[in-house]
């Protein structure tokens, strides 16, 4: 840095913070560090008693704090994504509309893994919507070589970091499974639960079809759904493994490709996911997904609902953070519940 004239800073940039202390008033600092100096600046300094100021002297081979963070900003800035401006060196990214935030947390953690350079994000897969805030962006220091972010540039590739995936005008069809609802000796408790999980995402039911415990009755209950117009399908009810539960059976028997029948999650062990040929996703949910708050099923409907193939890989990985500690009052989703790193 260098010592210069205030009347001569204008494009400079600030190496120091700049306070205004007027007793029983107020306490302030009007000029921050990395603050570049305009004309309109000159007289509120002088007024200050700053008649020098140290700037940051000029150098081609670094960038200032606030270009720094311009260029981290492209890098992780995908679609329905809005950006901020720039403030003390940091830029923070939203979301632009209700959707499922998505990062490469690989890429991520190889950007990170340089010296002098963060970037901090929301958990990828979080549902959003639109004004939350997803990533922030900046340089640790005042000014960054430009090699370093070059080497960002080079660890980042073409495709930016992350985006938020709107959710699809989903229409799903409901199969409820029992003999003890079929013959109306218990009410449908599970049906409503299913309807306004669906509904926060912005999906109506296009069909319900309830039937007993017959591995062709459920398999045609499904099928006909389908038929119906449905783009995703969710069984309820079946889904343990006593004799009489053959709801697993009977989406398999449709012809469905079976992605996995249990998942490393309680609650919700007992979660079927599978495809049919179409990309139709079929999903068969355990009890507790009737009367928990939070169970596998949070989890999954919002990929599901943005169009996101979850793969038997997706599933696995949900066992670090897929234990609910069942809170006497529940705050998902801002807890561990789901948060594995």
């Amino acid at each position: 840095m260098k010592k210069i004239n205030t009347q001569d800073a204008v494009g400079h940039v600030l190496c120091h913070d700049i306070t205004r202390i007027i007793k029983d008033v107020v306490k302030d600092t009007p000029f921050r560090k990395g603050h570049i100096v305009t004309e309109e600046d000159i007289p509120k300094l002088l007024s200050l008693g700053k008649t020098h100021l140290y700037v940051w002297e000029n150098d081609e081979t670094k960038y200032h704090e606030d270009e720094a963070a311009k260029i981290l900003c492209d890098l992780c800035r995908g679609s329905n994504m809005e950006r901020s401006a720039v403030r003390e060196g940091k830029i923070e990214l939203s979301a632009g509309c209700d959707g499922l935030f998505v990062v490469d947390v690989d890429r991520l953690n190889a950007i990170n893994s340089l010296e002098e350079i963060m970037v901090a994000t929301r958990h990828t897969y979080s549902a959003v919507h639109k004004g939350d805030k997803l990533i922030g962006t900046r340089v640790i220091p005042l000014v960054i070589d430009k090699e370093r972010l070059a080497e960002a540039k080079a660890l980042a590739g073409p495709e930016p970091l992350a985006h938020v995936l709107a959710y699809k005008p989903y229409k799903c069809g409901i199969v409820t499974t029992g003999s003890e609802v079929y013959y109306g000796r218990i009410k449908d408790t599970f049906t409503p639960v299913i309807i306004d999980k669906l509904a926060a995402f912005g999906i109506d039911v296009c069909g319900h079809k309830t039937v007993d415990d017959s591995l062709e009755n459920i398999t045609a209950a499904i099928l006909e759904v389908k038929a119906e117009g449905a783009d995703m399908i969710v069984c309820t009810g079946g889904m343990s493994v006593d004799p009489d539960d053959l709801t697993p059976g009977a989406i398999k028997a449709t012809g469905a490709r079976i992605v996995t029948y249990g998942a490393p999650v309680l609650p919700g062990a007992m979660f079927l996911l599978a495809y049919m040929a179409d990309g139709t996703p079929v999903m068969g949910l355990p009890g507790c997904v009737m009367y928990a708050k939070a169970t596998v099923f949070d989890m999954i409907l919002p990929r599901v609902a943005a169009g996101l193939e979850v793969t038997r890989a997706d599933i696995v990985r949900l066992g670090n953070g897929g234990l609910c500690l069942g809170c006497p009052v529940c705050h998902y989703p801002d807890c561990s519940f789901g948060k594995g790193v």
